[in-house]
Formats: C-alpha cells, structure tokens, sequence
C-alpha cells in the first residue's frame, strides 16, 4: 500500500455533494479521465472542482465540461488550461448505452467525484434526472427529521 493511501486503495479529491441535492441518481458509471502532467499534480494535491461540471457525449466520445483543475503551482509554460473540456474513457458499447440514455428528456450525466484507484485518476458519473422543487423540499424534510432523530438519541444514551 502506498503512503498516505486509504485502506481501498482509493484517494477521493474531490465530491459533488450539490448533485444528489439536485438530481435524482438512477444509475452510477466509473470512467477514467485523458489529464496532462501538470493536471494530475493538480488532482494529487486535492484541487479541483466539479460543481458545475457535467458529461455530454460528443461524436461518440464522452467529455467532462466545466469542470475545474486549477494550474499546478510548480508547473511551467506548459500547465494545462483549467477549465478545458477533458475527454473521458469509457468502453464503446457503454457510449452507445449511455448516448441512448440521454437521449430520453431530462436525463443527465453529473459528475458525483474525483478519485485515484491505484494510481490512476478516475471519475464518478451519475445518470441523473433532474429534481423538481417539491422534491428538494421533501429531501430537506427528510433531512432535517433524520438529524432531529439522532439529536435525540444522541441526549437519550449520554
């Protein structure tokens, strides 16, 4: 295992926690990510940004828009631009299921995190329909019944 490493072999850097709020997560897909040098120092270092990131699939590629990888600070000259579209690696045959999918009204591709497995950067897709406001209302509710609950048991067992 290597140092500073998690137990799973997983270093997270990044987590789109706005997403679940927003979407309704039907499905997840690991991709991996086309990064340049300077953009995986970046990762490494835990910068980066995917809140208003998401995925669209372009001439039978799928590409990451918007999100964000500041420039790494000991780059040179050569340091990657940061919010360029990066290109995503995915299987042909998941492409062409997932461009089916989103072909359909109102689904999207969100990105959920940024991770490294064993060594390479990977990334956390969701297939996402977006939530209406009444459903954010309902999610909050939950929420908030879910922490009163645990305050509760939390006073009750000190």
């Amino acid at each position: 295992m290597t140092k500073g490493m998690p137990e799973g072999g997983e270093k997270i850097v990044c987590v789109n926690k706005r997403a679940r709020f927003e979407y309704e997560i039907l499905e997840k897909i690991e991709a991996g990510m086309v990064l340049k040098g300077t953009e995986v120092k970046s990762l490494r270092q835990g910068q980066a940004s995917i809140k208003e990131a998401f995925a669209e699939v372009r001439g039978g590629e799928v590409f990451l828009v918007d999100s964000h990888i500041p420039p790494y600070v000991f780059g040179n000259i050569h340091n990657h631009e940061p919010k360029r579209p990066r290109k995503l690696l995915l299987k042909g045959r998941e492409i062409k299921r997932l461009a089916g999918k989103l072909a359909e009204k109102g689904l999207t591709l969100v990105p959920t995190k940024i991770y490294f497995r064993r060594g390479k950067a990977k990334i956390e897709l969701g297939l996402g329909r977006g939530k209406k406001t009444r459903d954010k209302r309902e999610t909050i509710r939950q929420r908030e019944a879910q922490r009163e609950m645990d305050r509760e048991i939390r006073r009750k067992y000190r």
